[in-house]
């Protein structure tokens, strides 16, 4: 997956308050690159579920950790990196939900696997991770397509 451009980044502090100002981040990333408006929006849904996961579950406790958002577009579509300061996660330990079950919370990594095409968590180091979500889509500026 060949990057066209470096990335676009932004660090928020872990707080909750924060996550509108992601999204909007995101979201503007993806109208530059010209996704559809519906191709944004399951971008922009994947990725708040999973910035909301890494305040909640990664920085649990740990209110002066920071969240870096990189995104890179791509010639088929975005990529999108969150680098947390939590402890190390496998995401391949978690499995994947029945969409039947009936329960309260723990549909983030659910829909991040339904809405993305590729989803996959690294450790960074002694403490922190890399989460690294990619969606497959034609984009054109001057026209946006959908996928």
């Amino acid at each position: 997956m060949a990057r066209e451009n470096p990335a676009w980044t932004l660090t928020i502090p872990s707080d909750l308050r924060q996550v509108a100002l992601a999204r909007g981040f995101i979201e503007a990333v993806c109208q530059t690159g010209g996704f559809a408006p519906a191709v944004i929006d399951r971008i922009v849904l994947a990725a708040s579920e999973a910035i909301n996961n890494v305040i909640r579950h990664a920085h649990q406790d740990q209110p002066e950790a920071e969240l870096q958002i990189q995104c890179f577009l791509v010639a088929d579509g975005i990529e999108i990196r969150l680098l947390d300061e939590g402890r190390p996660f496998d995401l391949a330990a978690v499995p994947p939900l029945d969409p039947a079950e009936m329960r309260i919370g723990g549909r983030g990594l659910f829909l991040m696997r339904t809405l993305m095409d590729e989803l996959s968590c690294q450790p960074r180091g002694e403490r922190g991770n890399t989460l690294r979500m990619v969606k497959r889509c034609e984009r054109n500026s001057a026209t946006p397509r959908s996928c």
